[in-house]
Order: C-alpha cells, then structure tokens, then sequence
C-alpha cells in the first residue's frame, strides 16, 4: 500500500514559479515509479512529468519541457516527489496529481490507467 498527499499549489502570476511536493508512504513506496498528472476544469486528465523509481530517467510533456523539473528525494525514510514549475502560463492552471506505478515504460508513462495510487491533488492557478 502506497499513500500520497500532494501540497505547495496556489495562485501566482504568469511567469512566475511554484514547486509542487509529494510526500509518499508504504513499505514498498521505493519500487513505485513516480508521475506528475494534471486535470484542467472539463478537460481529461494528462500526464506532466515522471520519474524512474531510482530516479535515473525523467520524462516531460512536450508543453512543459524545460520549465518543469521533476525529483525525487528518499532522505532520512522520507519520500518527496517534487515538481519545480517556472515560467509558469495560465494554460498551466489545473489542479495537479501525484500517481505511483510500477515498470512503466514507453507509452505507459502517459497513461493514468497504468498507475495504482492517486493523490488527492492541488490546485494551481496562473493568472495573466
């Protein structure tokens, strides 16, 4: 069993940057493979960024290639999953979700079928 709970959203200026944590438990936690989705009102929910279970390979959305960065840290037995976002657009206004899933590969990485466990989500809102 996994649990995430997802924090640091909030309202900020185009342009301007947030950093989005995800802090996960579970005995099994450090073999998940790691995702950042996003769901914008009456759209479907899409894939940001992920990251191996190792952290050895990360993997971006093409609109958000080199403004997002996404970590992850496993210091002292705590997991954190970050997601750094700059220059941020009020087409990045969604409300934002951490997923963890296992082997994922290819394709896999962007879909919110293949992925076990869900946050509860944050909402981020860029205003212009």
């Amino acid at each position: 069993q996994v649990q995430l709970v997802e924090s640091g959203g909030g309202l900020v200026q185009a342009g301007g940057s947030l950093r989005l944590s995800c802090a996960a438990s579970g005995r099994t936690f450090s073999s998940y493979d790691m995702g950042w989705f996003r769901q914008a009102p009456e759209k479907e929910r899409e894939f940001v960024a992920g990251i191996k279970d190792n952290g050895a390979n990360t993997y971006y959305e093409d609109s958000v290639k080199g403004r997002f960065t996404i970590s992850i840290s496993r210091d002292n037995a705590k997991n954190v999953v970050y997601l750094q976002m700059n220059s941020l657009k009020p087409e990045d206004t969604a409300v934002y979700y951490c997923a963890a899933g296992l082997y994922l590969y290819g394709r896999n990485w962007y879909s919110s079928r293949k992925y076990d466990y869900w946050g509860q989500g944050t909402q981020v809102t860029v205003s212009s």
